[in-house]
């Protein structure tokens, strides 16, 4: 089943040329079914990038999604214009009124700031308490998943003494059956670029859950008691070049930045990257769509608040 996208979105294009079935408005009006409609706060400086990447892993699964996507107004994006805004995204101020089955908030790169010092702070405060009672489901990456932690469970993030920054093994602590992880084999990979971690004696609470660990790099995934909000620190949803343009990006700034770990062969840039964690990226999307969306939620959105 396709992904609904607004239509003319460049990041369709993208989707077209690999076979990803997206649909527009126009054909989805005729379609005598009720898609999930999934609510991105899109936070990242890449915007067409980042909503590619996304759209590639929802619009992988049998479900029909209907992407919403808002920027935080209080803070005017510097990598993407106005104009491109104003065509394909809305404020909060514009969906406050609706009720979505998923809600997803990207990272950010802003992980070494206060979490009151981020420009949108306070409205992202707003956008997360507003989803207790109008989204049934939500999903929280990188420094996203920081700040649904710290916001929701007062769980602190700590500066690392060095970006963990590659492809790392990571393992499960939850029962293998949970469906959010269900195929996933016994070591999986996720990508890993952040500054920061959290730890997890602060996740030591009633109402949370470790989901999944690595040792080298922390805490992969946590769940809250309901299945209602999971937060992932890494990258599942990154292309395969996209660590490398993290990395060409930095050396060409003159900054002091390792090769990403586990990433390239032999540790070599001048290879081509090995992707490692795509069949666990497109699990871990179609689960929770599947079964913490779809099959969860109730047809009559409104009723969402009922269920907190």
């Amino acid at each position: 089943m396709p992904i609904k996208i607004p239509a003319g979105i460049p990041s369709g294009r993208v989707l077209e040329k690999e076979s990803i079935f997206v649909m527009t408005s126009e054909r989805a009006y005729h379609q005598d079914i009720r898609p999930l409609h999934i609510l991105f706060v899109n936070l990242m400086p890449t915007k067409e990038q980042t909503e590619a990447q996304f759209f590639r892993l929802l619009g992988n699964s049998p479900l029909q999604v209907e992407a919403h996507l808002i920027y935080t107004a209080s803070y005017q994006p510097k990598h993407t214009s106005m104009q491109y805004l104003g065509r394909f995204y809305k404020t909060f101020e514009d969906i406050e009124d609706m009720y979505f089955d998923g809600m997803i908030v990207t990272g950010a790169p802003v992980e070494l700031m206060e979490f009151e010092d981020v420009h949108y702070w306070r409205e992202l405060c707003r956008i997360m308490e507003w989803s207790k009672t109008h989204v049934f489901s939500s999903m929280y990456i990188c420094w996203g998943a920081q700040a649904g932690l710290n916001y929701f469970y007062d769980v602190p993030k700590y500066r690392l003494p060095a970006k963990c920054f590659g492809v790392f093994p990571h393992t499960l602590l939850c029962d293998d059956n949970m469906e959010l992880f269900r195929g996933f084999d016994d070591v999986f990979y996720c990508p890993h670029s952040r500054h920061t971690e959290i730890s997890m004696d602060d996740l030591i609470k009633p109402g949370l859950e470790v989901l999944a660990v690595s040792p080298e790099a922390g805490v992969l995934a946590v769940g809250d008691e309901k299945n209602r909000r999971f937060f992932i620190t890494g990258h599942f949803e990154y292309d395969a070049l996209t660590l490398k343009g993290e990395y060409d990006r930095d050396i060409s700034r003159g900054l002091d930045i390792q090769v990403p770990q586990n990433y390239y062969p032999d540790d070599d840039p001048a290879k081509d990257p090995v992707v490692r964690w795509r069949s666990s990226a497109n699990l871990l999307f179609t689960n929770w769509l599947n079964y913490y969306v779809y099959q969860q939620t109730p047809y009559d959105l409104e009723g969402i608040g009922r269920r907190v």
